[in-house]
């Protein structure tokens, strides 16, 4: 199950322990910076076997059962984990004909669509709660076969009646959202039966599927969101040996069925165990089988794998989580999987099939931050399209805000059919800074291995420490409308964006703008000093070279001498802007004190760290000056630049040497 919180949680049992929930966030892999642990989950309610189900109103509050009718009921506002069961009786040792309940392993637990306060729950009778679990009622008479032959003990050789595979049992509950008292209740021996009046009256509609067999398993019932009358059922056999597909569909609540599972590929694991129906487009469902997923977009009539990365392991259950569309699955192989963002699969139709490429429109996307405590930040926008051949042409992607202007800009994939990139909500990071030249005191920098790679390959090697704001390489975007553009050779395709702010969030919208726009102006900033430093580098190494191709020529000693002197200059402009020590990485970052390079990048990434919040006096205050710092700088460099700079070019000039290169004064 999922609850609709944002982020929202993913519940099930896993065998061998208890109940689980897990953050989507913080536990499933690209989803998250880093991925997450299993001390990422936590305890819920229910146990190993049992359905867990969180209320769709109060998320706090979670249903889970386990073997033996365990049922239990969590308040994670409390704390309190309390006991709900249905009729606390021990059964353990006793047979199925000897018990006044049989529940199964697996009994199914639903919440009612049309009040949350109503739980459902199956032994051989439907039973129902409307306060909290407090008392019980059953709603239906004994909907099985009652055939006491098959609830005997349990057991081959020895007999293990530990209340698990009970026979005889409602093993499928579910209430139509679009018609309230309209309940589906299926069994483990067969038998499937429909309610109008909520348990008033049940109606036995196993005669009216055609080929079904005896004693199959009513795994799934799904009632349809888009037709009060119609509703989906997997029926699974493989206890029977039988192993085929069995999935059916009416549209006149039961009177008569329409088998629709007639191209799923016949194997061993064939056997179907749930089937659900897409929350936005009618006629898409999605299926699970013993060892595969597949997706139809016709109702049923035809079904494509829809595997990707998922392993081939049974998919017993399945669901939407409708603020982030995303398909979340169990598999009975000990695993949670969540399929991101289905919008293309919704939007995929035989128009977009026959058109050389499509961008379709992008799900709207959460501006996430991370919780003390709690689930990491997940700030990713999917930007998926269409191509209906591989190419080699060029393949972009811009991101515009509301002006017009690009925010960043990503390098599409070429694959032939449905590309997906991701964008993780951040504008262009800042331009890094490139040493070309071995820094005062740190002769052997590039012989660490770390950066012996760029150094040998292209000639320059990072500026890397500790608190140097090395993470601040993207400014998270405001909310808002963007346009995503997707160019793909001479072709151009467009779509809104919708960026949603984290409805956690205590910042406004006005101090989320203010915060950004201070960022970028940091950025801005930390990119003229970055440029500077490059301006600086480019020239050292001219300086460097030209001194060398020099050194045997004496008639050039007082080019060299004043080489010499104009490197001296330029390396004393630099030496303000960042301490040379910090290229050696976090060994040496605390040795000298920062400087401007560093200062701003730390000050970029403390305003990160407090996302949502308008910068405060103080950093608006160390923001200045900074910035006074930087201005003065530049004067200092263009000055250089025009005058020392320029007179050695003129030194050159007269000896006929090719001068050093320089940016124009005033830029970098």
């Amino acid at each position: 199950s999922v609850d609709n919180q944002i982020p929202y949680f993913v519940y099930g049992g896993m065998q061998d322990g208890p109940g689980y929930r897990g953050s989507s966030t913080q536990n499933f892999g690209a989803r998250s910076y880093g991925g997450g642990s299993s001390s990422d989950w936590a305890s819920s309610a229910g146990c190993e076997c049992g359905f867990i189900v969180p209320d769709p109103v109060e998320p706090n509050i979670v249903w889970g059962g386990c073997f033996t009718a365990g049922f239990t009921k969590v308040d994670y506002r409390t704390g309190h984990n309390r006991t709900v069961k249905i009729w606390p009786e021990s059964s353990y040792g006793a047979a199925g004909k000897d018990v006044p309940y049989r529940f199964n392993w697996t009994f199914p637990i639903t919440i009612s669509p049309h009040d949350h306060n109503k739980v459902y729950a199956g032994s051989q009778y439907v039973h129902q709660t409307t306060d909290g679990g407090e008392s019980w009622t059953i709603i239906s008479p004994d909907l099985s076969t009652q055939d006491t032959s098959r609830l005997g003990p349990s057991g081959g050789l020895t007999k293990d009646n530990i209340g698990v595979e009970i026979a005889e049992v409602v093993f499928a509950i579910a209430e139509s959202r679009l018609e309230e008292g309209q309940i589906w209740a299926g069994t483990n021996d067969g038998l499937l039966h429909i309610t109008r009046d909520g348990g008033a009256n049940w109606i036995n509609v196993t005669a009216n599927i055609p080929d079904l067999p005896e004693w199959g398993t009513i795994s799934n019932i799904e009632p349809s969101r888009y037709d009060a009358a119609t509703a989906y059922v997997t029926v699974d056999f493989h206890q029977m040996n039988n192993r085929d597909p069995f999935v059916y569909k009416t549209n006149d609540y039961g009177e008569s069925w329409q088998s629709i599972s007639s191209d799923i590929p016949r194997s061993v694991f064939s056997y179907v165990h749930w089937v659900h129906e897409d929350p936005v487009r009618q006629g898409l469902l999605y299926l699970g089988t013993e060892n595969a997923i597949y997706a139809s977009f016709n109702d049923g009539a035809s079904w494509l794998p829809l595997q990707n990365n998922l392993p081939h392991a049974p998919v017993h259950t399945m669901v939407v989580q409708e603020h982030f569309n995303d398909l979340v699955v169990a598999t009975y192989g000990r695993g949670f999987w969540i399929l991101d963002d289905i919008t293309p699969l919704q939007q995929l139709t035989d128009d977009v099939l026959a058109s050389d490429a499509h961008l379709f429109v992008p799900r709207p996307t959460y501006r996430m931050h991370g919780q003390t405590g709690g689930p990491r930040a997940n700030a990713t926008a999917y930007i998926n399209y269409y191509l209906q051949d591989a190419t080699e042409e060029k393949v972009e992607i811009e991101i515009l805000d509301d002006a017009g202007q690009i925010v960043n800009t990503l390098q599409g994939t070429k694959k032939a059919g449905i590309n997906r990139v991701p964008w993780n909500l951040r504008h262009k990071p800042v331009t890094q800074a490139r040493l070309r030249t071995r820094p005062p005191g740190n002769p052997n920098v590039v012989e660490e291995k770390r950066f012996r790679q760029t150094w040998e390959r292209e000639g320059w090697y990072p500026i890397l420490s500790w608190g140097t704001g090395g993470g601040f390489q993207g400014i998270v975007v405001t909310p808002g409308t963007y346009t995503v553009k997707l160019t793909v050779g001479d072709a151009e395709f467009t779509q809104e964006l919708v960026i949603r702010k984290d409805p956690r969030s205590e910042g406004t919208q006005a101090d989320i703008e203010a915060q950004v726009a201070l960022q970028l102006q940091l950025r801005d900033d930390i990119n003229t000093v970055a440029g500077m430093i490059n301006d600086i580098e480019w020239m050292k190494k001219q300086l460097n070279d030209l001194t060398a191709v020099l050194g045997r020529d004496e008639s050039a000693a007082d080019v060299i001498a004043e080489a010499t002197t104009l490197y001296e200059s330029i390396q004393a402009v630099q030496n303000k802007m960042f301490q040379h020590t910090i290229a050696d990485g976090d060994s040496k970052s605390f040795r000298f004190p920062n400087l401007l390079y560093s200062k701003l990048s730390v000050l970029g990434g403390d305003l990160a760290s407090s996302i949502d919040f308008a910068p405060n006096a103080q950093q608006r205050e160390v923001y200045d000056v900074l910035k006074a710092r930087l201005i003065a700088y530049q004067a200092e460099w263009n000055a250089l630049r025009r005058g020392d700079v320029a007179a050695f070019n003129r030194l050159l000039v007269d000896r006929n040497i090719a001068g050093v290169i320089a940016a124009p004064a005033g830029t970098s």
